[in-house]
């Protein structure tokens, strides 16, 4: 009888460590998958930071002309993405003026990119041109500005022209 007395002592046993490991190796893997959701969260912020950061340098920033149309140059063949060039011949001649699209045209209201449209420009020759209203003078000061959309993806950039 003490030999069945201390089997079932040792069978008890076993079965209670089975199952506080069983729920050490649950409650671990709980743990882990909420410490992976939390990397795949932080992972993708990164990866948005790091897709906006080649478009750091035009947020709030003034540039030269030149540098205005090497981001042209750069950017205009991009899908469902414009820029917006508005120089100080441009205001001159009409103090309305919505400048020139380079890649496709963009509807802006308040700050926020609505509508791309289909239309494309990607011809530099009258931004290069010193009689032309598009002119951009290599060495002419432009303030530059990115412009999202409602999604929070930039769709654009527009240069305006210090007068």
């Amino acid at each position: 009888m003490e030999e069945n007395t201390g089997v079932g002592i040792r069978v008890a046993a076993g079965i209670f460590l089975t199952i506080m490991l069983i729920t050490i190796v649950v409650i671990i893997t709980i743990s882990s998958q909420d410490a992976a959701k939390q990397g795949q969260t932080k992972m993708a912020a990164i990866t948005t930071q790091l897709s906006d950061t080649e478009y750091n340098t035009y947020n709030n920033t003034t540039l030269s002309g030149s540098q205005v149309l090497n981001a042209v140059r750069q950017y205009m063949n991009q899908d469902e993405f414009g820029i917006q060039v508005i120089t100080g011949k441009q205001y001159a001649s009409d103090n309305k003026t919505s400048g020139t699209f380079y890649g496709q045209k963009f509807n802006v209201e308040g700050s926020v990119v609505k509508t791309m449209d289909s239309y494309s420009n990607t011809i530099l020759s009258n931004a290069e041109k010193q009689s032309q209203p598009e002119y951009i003078n290599p060495s002419g000061k432009f303030i530059s500005s990115i412009l999202r959309d409602d999604n929070n993806m930039i769709r654009g950039i527009k240069f305006e022209q210090v007068r």
